[in-house]
């Protein structure tokens, strides 16, 4: 820190010493212009390719299950056993595309039954399992 000299202030004169802040930035400038290059190297990869003649424009309709809260199951809103759901569900796993599987489960069911119905869909060979919520109140 230097002092003042005479003159009016009297009081101390603090003076930034910028010397080491352009020897640090110089260092950072030519560390970066060093690593910059190395760091924009190229990975090729392989991305695939739409064919337009494979798209399905007739997707076929989701399968609707809705779980009640005493556990009721109901299919395209038609009432189904566990056991009539799982075989139903191995059915429609076996179609080509394979429908998805929309799970619409009330606000107050428990997370045991609907876990229930994905292991059921999964043992069946789903892989297009979606959850449906309505636009009530949170």
């Amino acid at each position: 820190m230097a002092m003042s000299t005479g003159g009016s202030g009297g009081g101390p004169m603090a003076e930034i010493n910028v010397t080491p802040l352009v020897d640090v930035m110089l260092v950072l400038l030519i560390i970066f212009m060093i690593t910059a290059p190395l760091m924009s190297h190229k990975i090729q990869i392989n991305l695939p390719q739409a064919n337009p003649n494979t798209i399905d424009t007739n997707p076929p309709e989701p399968i609707d299950l809705a779980v009640k809260e005493n556990g009721d199951l109901y299919m395209n809103d038609e009432p189904v056993t566990s056991a009539i759901l799982e075989a139903q569900l191995r059915v429609a796993a076996q179609k080509n595309p394979q429908p998805e599987l929309q799970i619409r489960a009330e606000k107050t069911t428990q997370y045991q039954k609907v876990a229930e119905v994905m292991a059921a869909a999964k043992r069946a060979g789903m892989v297009k399992i979606g959850f449906l919520t309505t636009g009530g109140d949170q």
